[in-house]
């Protein structure tokens, strides 16, 4: 599903060379979840960046399904993000103006579908998040843990074939984490959704079904 073969990013601040990533080489499965996991500073961040095509490598290959995703053009790799990677973030960045079922139908909706599909899609997984008597509440009217996962099913609503997190559960209670931690693994299980997490709280792990552990833009360690 993924290959990465010697990836490295380096960022050059003033005068400084930051070298986030130094040279990490892994593979993962079709229907895994993986937590990438390490100290703050270690390349946890950078990394899924890279391997969700937000940001690009300064040298190294990315192969997803694959496609080599680098030498893809810019217009390319935005479809690419839309049709085949979901995302979601410790910040929910659901749009307080809309209903939980008006932010998951946006996507599909600015990809053309018709009006009918896309109502049927985020319904569907709004209802498999859980949400299902949610679906015309406003994020204000919402737990924190309620909305990161109307930010789940709208990583989801277009089908994608990896869904990237990043921090999920940052801003959110022990309870709440355990939900969405929960809620990913039911995903991988019951849907064969490959998912790649990053995480900084060792009790994630539990979750996953292997773990890299980065430090200093490195691989320390795969469990």
């Amino acid at each position: 599903m993924i290959q990465v073969k010697d990836l490295k990013r380096t960022y050059v601040v003033g005068k400084v060379e930051v070298h986030a990533l130094r040279g990490v080489s892994f593979e993962v499965e079709k229907g895994e979840y993986l937590a990438i996991m390490g100290p703050s500073g270690s390349g946890k961040s950078t990394l899924l960046h890279q391997l969700g095509l937000l940001d690009t490598p300064t040298s190294g290959e990315i192969m997803i399904d694959g496609v080599d995703v680098i030498g893809l053009s810019e217009h390319e790799r935005t479809i690419f993000r839309l049709n085949q990677l979901g995302y979601v973030f410790q910040e929910y960045a659901i749009l307080p103006e809309l209903t939980a079922l008006e932010n998951v139908y946006l996507p599909s909706m600015m990809m053309g579908k018709k009006r009918e599909r896309y109502l049927k899609l985020s319904t569907d997984i709004l209802e498999t998040v859980g949400l299902g008597d949610r679906l015309h509440h406003l994020p204000r009217e919402l737990s924190g843990g309620e909305q990161q996962r109307v930010a789940v099913a709208r990583a989801l609503v277009n089908k994608p074939k990896i869904l990237f997190a990043d921090e999920p559960c940052a801003n959110l209670d022990t309870e709440s984490s355990m939900q969405i931690l929960e809620l990913f693994k039911k995903l991988n299980e019951e849907l064969g959704q490959t998912i790649v997490m990053v995480s900084h709280e060792v009790w994630h792990k539990k979750y996953a079904d292997r773990v890299i552990y980065l430090k200093d833009g490195l691989i320390e360690k795969i469990s």
